[in-house]
């Protein structure tokens, strides 16, 4: 009875796996983005503000500290529960579990947080495309986590894919800007 208590309750996590898609920008330009775990904010979109609480960015058991506004409008609220959260600041630790700068992925996990996340866990991964027609590069993000109290799995989906829309338009903007307008 045991395995099969364990099994519903490995049935209880939410896990999906996510895809942005780059135009113009290789694999080898977006990781060093990435990579550099303390500066998450200037690509990750409502994210005021990451400093470096512990360790060196980039080197497993680093430990960042990431602060979003919620008095901010241009960013992606928690769905169901922005009502919850107006007039606070959302706020978590996260410690990077594992990184592979040559296969160009990072896995990192929330330490401690105010918005309820029990257990997550993320690996970031970044590839090449190899499309002759369409050079460019994709960013791949899994996660799995406890569900989240006041939230649907489909709610947190769909937050998480905004976030790493507006992160691959970051990104590619900075990347690939474009000089001329018609």
């Amino acid at each position: 009875m045991a395995t099969e208590e364990s099994s519903q309750s490995e049935q209880l996590k939410w896990e999906g796996k996510l895809s942005a898609e780059l135009k113009g920008a290789t694999a080898d330009q977006v990781w060093p983005l990435l990579e550099d775990f303390f500066n998450i904010h200037k690509w990750f979109p409502g994210i005021d503000t990451c400093k470096a609480l512990e360790g060196v960015s980039g080197q497993p058991g680093c430990i960042r500290y990431c602060v979003k506004s919620t008095a901010t409008t241009s960013v992606p609220a928690w769905p169901e529960s922005e009502e919850k959260m107006m007039d606070s600041t959302v706020w978590a630790k996260e410690r990077l579990v594992a990184i592979d700068p040559v296969e160009r992925w990072l896995r990192y996990e929330v330490a401690e947080n105010n918005i309820g996340m029990k257990s997550y866990m993320a690996t970031i991964k970044v590839l090449q495309l190899s499309k002759p027609a369409n050079e460019g590069c994709q960013i791949e993000w899994s996660f799995v986590s406890d569900p989240v109290e006041g939230l649907t799995f489909e709610g947190f989906l769909s937050y998480l894919e905004s976030i790493l829309q507006g992160m691959a338009q970051r990104m590619e903007e900075a990347l690939c800007p474009n000089p001329t307008s018609l």
